[in-house]
């Protein structure tokens, strides 16, 4: 059995060091300067990879972020279990009650402001597929499904913290944007899951119809029946096991579990994280500081590792594409914004109150950057388009808070 040799390993915990060090700096920074830390952890990454380090100093970026051998794909499989735990804490804050306590108005919101950039962005990529590198059949559907799944959600971290920030989380304009966000990004991961789950496979055992079956019936099975088990285990597990070990392990435990089943089913495992963190984090007996012990844990020191590998991937100034990078942008502040306020609008909000729930929802930050990383990855999507894309996630991030901040009663 092949293993890490002395060099490999100590090239492994000194990249993992570099990244964890640096992006701590640099995300407190940011922060000091108002701005979201994953910007931070984002420019680091920059910074160290191809960019900047492997411009400059490319035997050293290679010595310590090597692009093949032992230590690059053990930093690979730290990478995608980053993500798989960055996808359980996301799960983790959406809460479905709280959606369908919003009752109409929220109901009109999520739809809107999931239907509006999803059917724009689907639009686009279909009758101008050359804008974005895109020429087969199968590459044009499935890259428009995409794009309209990119436009179509929201990060719901992001947008936590600057309904915190601006002190309207419990507003009914806050709770409206929580809501709304949670059902754009339960439908929207949904959807992005059937998208890969149809990429590569041989259509006589993979078909549409059955792809669409097994994603549905996993999910409703584990949110209906799974997460039962789980809410009645939850009290147990809090009060016998050791604190807060135990119920770290078992969240964790779990979070693995189901997304080694939607791996294996062909689906991709972010799903079965998500879900996962959904019937936890639905629960009514998990206790708020395990929730916050989780999502610390994950977010101080998975997530970095993870923000900081975007950078090491490829040459962002190489890559970027200016008219790619405006249309991106634009497509995402107009589906999203007109989508959203329309649907508030309808709802009974005011006009302005209305356009603050289009540009709180605009912010796409953390949940666009995984979305936009994994279609890299699935070979979806080239180089220019993940530029614009993380571009994109970055600007929406960045003014969302101000904008709403502007137009609130």
């Amino acid at each position: 059995m092949s293993s890490l040799n002395h060099t490999d390993l100590m090239m492994l915990l000194l990249a993992i060091s570099a990244m964890l060090l640096l992006s701590r700096a640099a995300a407190e920074i940011a922060m000091r300067f108002k701005m979201p830390g994953v910007i931070g952890e984002i420019l680091v990454g920059i910074v160290l990879g191809p960019t900047i380090l492997g411009s400059f100093f490319p035997d050293l970026s290679k010595a310590i972020f090597p692009q093949e051998g032992q230590s690059a794909i053990a930093l690979d499989g730290i990478v995608k279990i980053s993500v798989v735990m960055l996808l359980f804490v996301a799960g983790l804050e959406v809460q479905i009650p709280l959606v369908l306590k919003q009752g109409r108005l929220a109901v009109y919101t999520s739809l809107t402001s999931m239907l509006f950039p999803f059917v724009t962005g689907f639009a686009v990529a279909w009758f101008f597929p050359e804008f974005f590198l895109v020429s087969d059949g199968e590459s044009k559907l499935l890259f428009a499904l995409f794009l309209g799944t990119a436009l179509a959600i929201s990060a719901l971290p992001v947008i936590a913290r600057i309904l915190m920030d601006l002190k309207i989380m419990r507003t009914q304009v806050g709770m409206l944007i929580m809501a709304s966000a949670m059902f754009n990004d339960l439908v929207g991961w949904l959807i992005f899951s059937f998208i890969l789950s149809m990429m590569g496979k041989d259509p006589s055992r993979m078909n549409v119809g059955y792809s669409i079956l097994l994603i549905l019936g996993f999910g409703l099975f584990m949110l209906i029946i799974g997460k039962r088990i789980i809410d009645r285990a939850l009290p147990w597990i809090q009060t016998k096991l050791s604190w807060p070990g135990g119920v770290l392990s078992i969240c964790l435990g779990v979070c693995f579990l189901f997304a080694a089943i939607t791996e294996s089913m062909h689906i991709h495992a972010i799903l079965g994280a998500f879900i996962a963190g959904i019937a936890f984090g639905d629960s009514v007996n998990l206790h708020e500081r395990a929730r916050e012990i989780i999502h610390q844990f994950v977010t101080n020191i998975f997530a970095p590792l993870f923000f900081v590998s975007i950078g090491l991937k490829l040459n962002f100034l190489a890559y970027f594409d200016i008219w790619m990078v405006l249309v991106v942008l634009v497509l995402a502040f107009v589906g999203k914004v007109a989508g959203a306020s329309i649907g508030a609008y309808w709802g009974g909000l005011s006009r302005r109150n209305s356009l603050a729930v289009g540009f709180g929802m605009n912010a796409r930050g953390v949940m666009e950057i995984i979305l936009a990383t994994l279609a890299l990855n699935a070979g979806l999507i080239g180089e220019k388009m993940f530029v614009a894309l993380v571009v994109m996630a970055l600007v929406t991030s960045l003014t969302s808070g101000p904008l709403m901040k502007r137009f609130i009663d």
